[in-house]
């Protein structure tokens, strides 16, 4: 990596600070089309310009062709009857016997790889525009087409490029809300090391800190541990929101979406479209979805944003990623934010409140 700037304890526990006052300038980087709960986060955000001031929205690459080798392995070793090891089946079985009971194998399953990924984030994001009769011009950029391919690799992008200009310009600094993987980021702090004193980072993902679990299934996380590596490595100033056992409690149902999303202006009815045409549960071949609920993930970067008691958060250091992708905290590691709990029923009322109030506007 390059050499960083190190900001003092003071400047970075300044930085971590929960927002107060005015509203943060904020751009928000997406793999928007990646599911569905994007969608929801970004509407929530353009619709709380007394919290933030949405400045750009980029789009991120994503991919789940990452799960294909383990999948096939895992089935193949189902099928044998061999005794194949816990971690290789364990994350795997219930997604094949689901394929299986529908007459489909791990090898029918066709994944979009990440250039298409960002591509279509980035129309999706425009789609959240216009569905809010927000208009877009000068606000969404094109992200990485792929991921980094070690630790100082610059995908460079007009996304890159945006979030230096952003971060250098104006006298606050710039949060960033990352709700996918953080090639972008990575990119524009290699690119131009000096924004890190410039920017915050707020990021869903993984594991807490202090959980022994290999952070593996964290599709953000994963898809490019380059770029996870350099924001947990380089001091940046990051509040870390991990998505298992913190943000996986923000669930929503198809009640409460029919009751309190639905007819809600375009904007409503179209979030509505998505809960019941999830594209994730054709993938995991996911049954009875009129039934379950759904975990609408990246809202928490905007629920700490408009109200950070909602996201109970505490100071930490920052941990290091190891090979096999398990966290190991050290002392004498910078500091970082870091969630530990959610106010779920706060989080989904304001959402709900801002939905009605620019369908009554409209």
């Amino acid at each position: 990596m390059p050499e960083f700037p190190k900001l003092s304890t003071a400047a970075m526990r300044d930085r971590l600070a929960p927002p107060t006052g005015k509203p943060v300038r904020l751009l928000i980087d997406t793999d928007t089309a990646n599911e569905i709960d994007d969608q929801f986060a970004l509407a929530w955000a353009l619709l709380s310009p007394d919290h933030m001031n949405v400045e750009a929205v980029t789009a991120e690459p994503f991919s789940f062709a990452h799960h294909r080798p383990g999948l096939l392995a895992a089935e193949a070793a189902l099928e044998s009857g061999a005794a194949p090891e816990q971690h290789l089946v364990g994350g795997f079985q219930g997604w094949i016997d689901r394929l299986h009971a529908k007459g489909r194998r791990a090898a029918d399953l066709e994944f979009t790889m990440p250039p298409e990924g960002m591509e279509l984030s980035y129309h999706e994001i425009l789609t959240i525009y216009e569905k809010l009769g927000i208009d877009p011009a000068g606000k969404v950029f094109r992200g990485a087409p792929r991921y980094m391919t070690g630790p100082e690799d610059i995908v460079d992008s007009e996304a890159v490029e945006t979030i230096i200009r952003l971060a250098r310009s104006g006298a606050a600094p710039l949060y960033i809300a990352a709700m996918g993987c953080v090639t972008n980021i990575a990119a524009a702090l290699l690119k131009a090391p000096d924004i890190l004193e410039r920017i915050v980072v707020i990021w869903t993902s993984a594991y807490p800190s202090s959980a022994p679990h290999c952070n593996r299934p964290s599709l953000n996380l994963v898809q490019d541990i380059h770029a996870s590596r350099l924001i947990f490595d380089s001091g940046v100033p990051h509040v870390y929101l991990p998505g298992y056992h913190v943000g996986a409690q923000l669930k929503i149902s198809q009640s409460e979406m029919r009751d309190f999303v639905k007819g809600r202006g375009a904007i409503g009815d179209y979030l509505w479209h998505l809960f019941t045409h999830n594209p994730l549960h054709e993938m995991f071949a996911i049954t009875d979805p009129a039934r379950r609920t759904w975990v609408i993930w990246d809202i928490i970067n905007i629920a700490w944003l408009i109200d950070p008691a909602w996201v109970e958060s505490y100071l930490t250091t920052s941990p290091i990623l190891t090979e096999n992708l398990h966290w190991e905290k050290h002392a004498d590691r910078h500091e970082m934010r870091e969630a530990h709990d959610v106010q779920r029923d706060a989080i989904f009322l304001d959402f709900y409140d801002r939905l009605a109030g620019q369908a009554d506007r409209a």
